[in-house]
């Protein structure tokens, strides 16, 4: 039902008749009420109440600026807003559970990513949605963008073609670029599945985990759990488990199978999943609980689908030791803003040129670190709203740059 039939304009004819109100109050819709006029403004951080003011906020005060800038370019991160702002760019083709809606459709979730920025990290981003899907269109643009912003974090762009618009973004700028869907679900998603192994008494290293989809969440959860030193990881796609001896796989996924499944395992996800300690889902279908039961003692179970997960909680609980989805209804909420704000926020604050793998795994670590003391089955991960997330991520996340030597200061 359209917006304007849903929640008429508060400016709307007051003629109307009385069906026509009686209508409306059928039929209000809250979230449509929220977003109207968007969900995030500009605001000025100094007053302009007189002349005076005017002068040194514009011309001729703010000629100053601009030429000690010209004379020494890193100046503009203590003199403008660049130090403290994201870019949260998209094309619109891989938005949330919707797909390809196109980049008009996406803006709601760019301006709800850009006030979680604020809200859980104290960033500013500004939303920006790209009329193009042509990788290399999106990276020029962003690079010719790039002046105003001290960081980048690509959302909600489509894979294979979002791997390969991060790394042309990393390669040519020197400012933090992310891809959330990316890097974001893998932090969180270590961070849990750390507290989970030492709740049931193991490490990384002793576990073997199976991952449902080779999609940009997918690979990378391979990619930092490898590097977190877990025992083996199968990914799994469409087709079954992505071994070095499939002849139909994509470059990407050819370099999956080449840092993955040492075990050497082939066949289906239900064939992967015999014996498993761990599985996680990032790309919808259903697991049949044939396959769930067949999983090893004390699994730990992330069904990360939304807003069904691949194997639905009351079956996932008959089996595992530890349950976590994507959803907020459900304990163990793998989500995206325990780790986004605060890895931007760490990386702004030292001015790093990127970030890297040593960051995210430090994010990881300090996130786990937060409810270290408190877990539980129903407590492996932090609830958003916790106020000790963002500080933690921001401190390990801009000591990691340091150490790491991508630190400007």
């Amino acid at each position: 039902m359209a917006a304007e039939i849903v929640n008429p304009r508060s400016d709307s004819n007051t003629g109307a008749d009385e069906s026509a109100d009686s209508a409306s109050d059928t039929f209000f819709d809250p979230a449509f009420a929220l977003h109207r006029g968007g969900k995030m403004a500009i605001a000025a951080t100094v007053p302009v109440r007189d002349r005076d003011d005017l002068s040194l906020a514009y011309t001729p005060g703010v000629a100053k600026v601009c030429s000690a800038i010209a004379e020494q370019p890193e100046l503009v991160h203590d003199y403008t807003w660049k130090s403290q702002v994201v870019a949260v760019v998209t094309d619109g083709t891989a938005v949330l559970g919707l797909g390809d809606i196109g980049p008009e459709a996406s803006l709601p979730v760019m301006e709800g990513k850009a006030i979680l920025f604020k809200q859980f990290g104290g960033v500013d981003a500004v939303p920006i949605a790209l009329a193009t899907t042509d990788a290399d269109e999106i990276v020029e643009t962003v690079v010719r963008l790039a002046p105003s912003f001290g960081g980048v974090n690509l959302e909600d762009i489509s894979a294979p073609r979002c791997f390969e618009i991060e790394r042309k973004l990393q390669e040519r700028l020197d400012i933090p670029v992310f891809h959330d869907d990316q890097h974001g679900t893998a932090v969180v998603t270590l961070a849990a599945l750390r507290n989970s192994a030492t709740l049931t008494g193991r490490s990384l290293g002793q576990l073997r985990a199976v991952i449902s989809g080779a999609g940009a969440a997918g690979v990378a959860i391979a990619k930092i759990l490898i590097e977190a030193g877990i025992g083996d990881v199968a990914v799994c796609d469409r087709k079954g488990v992505v071994s070095a001896d499939r002849t139909d796989l994509t470059v990407v996924k050819r370099e999956v199978a080449g840092f993955t499944n040492k075990g050497k395992l082939t066949g289906s996800l239900e064939d992967a999943l015999d014996g498993a300690d761990v599985f996680i889902g990032v790309s919808g279908g259903t697991v049949p609980e044939a396959a769930v039961a067949k999983m090893a003692e004390n699994s730990l179970i992330f069904a990360m689908a939304n807003p069904n997960p691949e194997i639905h909680p009351d079956v996932a609980q008959k089996y595992a030791a530890v349950v976590a989805t994507g959803r907020s209804d459900y304990p163990n909420q793998i989500n995206n803003v325990l780790a986004f704000p605060g890895i931007f926020a760490g990386a702004l604050q030292v001015r790093a040129s990127r970030i890297t793998e040593g960051m995210k795994l430090a994010a990881a670590e300090a996130l786990a670190a937060v409810v270290a003391d408190e877990l539980s089955a129903d407590c492996v991960i932090p609830s958003p709203f916790d106020e000790r997330v963002a500080p933690a991520v921001t401190s390990a996340v801009a000591a990691a740059a340091r150490a790491e030597g991508v630190a400007r200061r």
